[in-house]
């Protein structure tokens, strides 16, 4: 390390043996959250509405407090962009994180006080330096500069200008420390502009001349920037432009179908990547070794964590019945529906993602899909994850291929009782053999999925996929049709539908969408 790396890695010692005292205080660390989640909720009318000041134990808490998704607690978040105090949590919020609302067609609004960010989200972020710098001694952190990207936030009309919202990356824009405000790219009046396209070319512009050794944002936006840095450039790969560049800190979609992509584009010894789960609503685990998928769970940023078994999870939206696990009940292996109680003002709060536990001593995870955002028509139950390996291992088997952008959905075929799956794929670079590349796809999701693999099985209720091959850029002028073009917004991968395929598809053989895309 160079010496002000070395200086500020000295005094995350004390927080790296916190994080590995996981392990043993796991339970404990989880009680200490739930405790003080309830002794905050007493000075709201949420908690005194379910009696949380008699609440000693997480059962008491479950049984008192009902699951809920947006849709339960849009009506308090509502009040309290309005300006009205002790809500969900004590006092007022003035910051809201917005969300492109992908299980269901409006956005969400978060609410983000400042102790949640505090001890959430900057948290995420410290700690994710600190595990990057501990299992890379010879890093230059601090001597260089970190790229973010993310977007804007505005005023919220209801709030007669009091209250704003934004993407969280705008958020943490606005209130970060001074010290992340000197060693970061670009300037934080070009990161808050409002028009995406002259905000990409502004950071473009002041980003080139900077010594920029980390990058932090969305895979695929990420891309975009990387790509337009090459053509303003004239450079063949990024490592020509940054040859300090040294980590990818990334998450919000899986990194799976870019991997390559990035390692063409960053042919560095230097480089590493760093996956983290973070979404609005907090900040949840960290890639702690390099060499493992799994995210290590972080059990002390203000967030108490319950679990859903997948086949228990009901998809009319009643959730009332559900059973909710506490951390030390999950079991390895299988998918669950998270669920968080927050600093945020979120209580038993479905946030939509499904994770499965890779190891328990320590609670490592991956992010397994959505629970809304899977494939289910004919019993098959395809996740993004199976999604995301099969297309991953499809490109190994090509030699060439990278996946940029896809999204897939099912195809009825009534009178037969039958069905495929249509995938739309934009690709970095084609196949081979496109043919070829469908046929290992498909091969490869039925290696993955036994319930796939079944249905497959002599034609008898799936037939073999289909690849439709987008045309470049497709999926961005869709995203930018809807107004979503952004960090924070993403095409689902995968849905029971076909009103995103359809959409996209209609833009693809005609220019125009079939119909608003909403996220």
């Amino acid at each position: 390390m160079d010496l002000k790396t070395s200086l500020a890695y000295q005094l995350a010692k004390g927080r790296l043996r916190q994080i590995d005292a996981y392990v043993e205080r796991a339970e404990d660390l989880q009680s200490h959250q739930l405790r003080h989640l309830l002794d905050r909720a007493r000075h709201t009318e949420f908690g005194r509405s379910y009696s949380l000041d008699k609440t000693t134990t997480s059962s008491d808490f479950a049984s008192r407090v009902p699951i809920q998704d947006y849709e339960g607690c849009k009506g308090d978040i509502e009040r309290m962009i309005r300006g009205e105090k002790d809500i969900l949590i004590p006092g007022v919020c003035r910051w809201y994180a917005k969300s492109s609302g992908t299980t269901s067609d409006r956005s969400k609004f978060i609410p983000v006080p400042a102790l949640h960010l505090n001890d959430c989200h900057y948290r995420g972020g410290r700690d994710a330096l600190w595990i990057y710098l501990r299992n890379n001694p010879k890093s230059q952190f601090f001597s260089t500069k970190g790229l973010i990207l993310g977007g804007s936030h505005t005023p919220l009309p209801i709030a007669g200008g009091k209250a704003h919202a934004g993407d969280l990356s705008s958020l943490l824009v606005e209130h970060i420390p001074l010290l992340g405000d000197l060693l970061r790219v670009p300037s934080r009046e070009t990161l808050l502009m409002n028009e995406w396209t002259a905000k990409m070319q502004r950071i473009i512009q002041e980003t080139i001349p900077a010594r920029v050794g980390s990058l932090s944002g969305v895979p695929s936006w990420m891309l975009v920037l990387l790509r337009g840095i090459l053509e303003q450039t004239g450079r063949e790969t990024i490592t020509e432009v940054w040859p300090d560049l040294e980590v990818f800190f990334h998450g919000g979609i899986s990194f799976s179908p870019y991997r390559e992509t990035y390692e063409a584009l960053i042919p560095s010894e230097l480089m590493h990547y760093q996956e983290t789960y973070n979404a609005s609503e907090g900040f949840f685990a960290i890639q702690d070794d390099p060499n493992d998928a799994g995210m290590l769970l972080m059990l002390d940023y203000g967030i108490y964590y319950e679990f859903i078994p997948m086949d228990e999870l009901p998809q009319d939206g009643d959730y009332t019945s559900c059973r909710a696990l506490p951390l030390h009940e999950v079991e390895l292996g299988k998918d669950y529906a998270l669920v968080i109680t927050t600093l945020g003002g979120l209580y038993r709060y479905l946030i939509g993602d499904t994770v499965r536990f890779t190891s328990l001593t320590p609670y490592r995870l991956i992010i397994t899909g959505r629970t809304k955002h899977f494939i289910n028509a004919f019993g098959e139950e395809l996740m993004v994850s199976n999604a995301d390996r099969a297309l991953a291992q499809a490109c190994r088997q090509d030699g060439q291929a990278r996946v940029s952008e896809y999204t897939a959905a099912p195809l009825f075929f009534l009178e037969e009782g039958k069905g495929r799956h249509d995938w739309l794929i934009e690709f970095e670079v084609p196949p081979h053999d496109l043919r070829q590349f469908q046929a290992n796809l498909d091969a490869a999701l039925r290696a993955l999925n036994s319930d796939y693999d079944a249905k497959r099985y002599e034609d008898m209720t799936l037939r073999e996929l289909s690849i439709t091959v987008a045309s470049p850029g497709l999926f961005h002028r869709w995203l930018e049709g809807a107004g979503k073009l952004g960090g924070q917004h993403k095409v689902p991968r995968l849905a029971n539908n076909r009103h995103y395929l359809d959409s996209l598809l209609e833009l693809l053989h005609t220019g125009e969408a079939q119909a608003p895309a909403t996220l």
